[in-house]
């Protein structure tokens, strides 16, 4: 399961300078799963490229993070009462997201 969502994150080009860093949120308690999901997203025309990575921890708050700080946010499922803020917080903040399961 883990190939087919690797496959379907695209990097997108960042805003901004050519040269600028993409900038990635990774919100959960297990960062080591969580950075095994970006597992190929770092290949950009055949090449890897360097980017920065800001971690949240499990329950933390997207609300402070301003409008498309990131490129991609990488955040763990919340619990199904706050699911739908956690979705709208993350479509806010990052261009390109995903949610996983724990």
């Amino acid at each position: 399961m883990t190939a087919s969502i690797a496959s379907s994150l695209h990097p997108l080009p960042p805003q901004g300078s050519p040269g600028r860093t993409p900038k990635i949120l990774l919100a959960g308690q297990h960062q080591p799963s969580l950075l095994k999901r970006m597992e190929g997203w770092s290949r950009r025309a055949g090449r890897p490229s360097a980017f920065l990575i800001q971690f949240l921890p499990a329950g933390g708050a997207l609300t402070h993070f301003a409008r498309d700080s990131f490129d991609l946010a990488i955040v763990e499922a919340p619990s199904a009462e706050h699911l739908a803020e956690q979705v709208q917080q993350l479509v806010r903040v990052a261009r390109q997201g995903l949610i996983v399961r724990r």
